[in-house]
């Protein structure tokens, strides 16, 4: 769980995910919050929950990096503690997972019949843009590439080098898991999105940023295949 300055849905967050039977640890990156978050983090009790902190404010990407090196269970999901996405969803994501017939599973917010916030046209119109660009690179067929519920074989996403820092992680390790052969499966999860007022922080420079990862990874993961061959 990755968390910066978010000391007003946190506690709610991590009860959530903890609510979930099938939840062996909880890992907690705080990204050098300044707000609450870290005190409040603090406080928590479940000898599940551990909490790792950077000093320096790095990004979403490097708390991620941090949290999937030190995983310990089965498998491994991102859950964003704004609580966007619903922590009673991560059963459905671990469904293909339990039944071994993913070795990764994207929860895509465009293909459930589930209640979603009306939010943001161009924001949507951009994640769909995105998608379209990741899966012309990856020769896939997602719905939702730059959604947050990804969960992961602990092997599979361990073995993968993160170089991305803040929200290039979305494309840079879609573009990785489909070059490693990695089974993919997408189940539809439901969605709340923050507005900008109530904290959401992700922006059009991030969008741009997704473009340029695209065609960074997608174009040096094929020379790397090109070049094994």
């Amino acid at each position: 769980m990755p968390a910066y300055n978010e000391s007003d849905t946190i506690v709610a967050c991590v009860t959530r995910v903890l609510e979930q039977p099938f939840v062996h640890e909880l890992i907690i990156v705080d990204d050098a919050s300044t707000d609450d978050t870290p005190q409040l983090i603090a406080s928590l009790s479940d000898p599940r929950v551990k909490v790792l902190r950077h000093q320096v404010n790095q990004g979403k990407g490097a708390a991620i990096r941090t949290g999937i090196t030190a995983a310990t269970g089965d498998y491994v999901g991102i859950q964003d503690a704004d609580l966007e996405y619903n922590p009673a969803d991560l059963i459905r994501l671990l469904g293909p997972l339990n039944d071994g017939q993913a070795d990764v599973v994207f929860g895509s917010r465009f293909l459930t019949g589930d209640a979603h916030r009306v939010l943001f046209f161009w924001h949507s119109l951009g994640n769909k843009f995105l998608t379209l660009m990741s899966n012309a690179t990856t020769n896939l067929n997602l719905t939702d590439m730059e959604t947050c519920y990804k969960v992961f074989r602990r092997e599979l996403i361990q073995s993968i080098t993160i170089e991305e820092d803040r929200f290039g992680f979305e494309p840079e390790i879609t573009v990785k898991v489909a070059r490693s052969g990695a089974r993919i499966y997408e189940v539809g999860v439901s969605y709340a999105g923050r507005s900008y007022e109530e904290g959401k922080k992700i922006g059009w420079k991030d969008g741009f940023s997704a473009i340029r990862c695209i065609i960074k990874y997608g174009w040096k993961e094929k020379n790397k295949k090109r070049l094994s061959a």
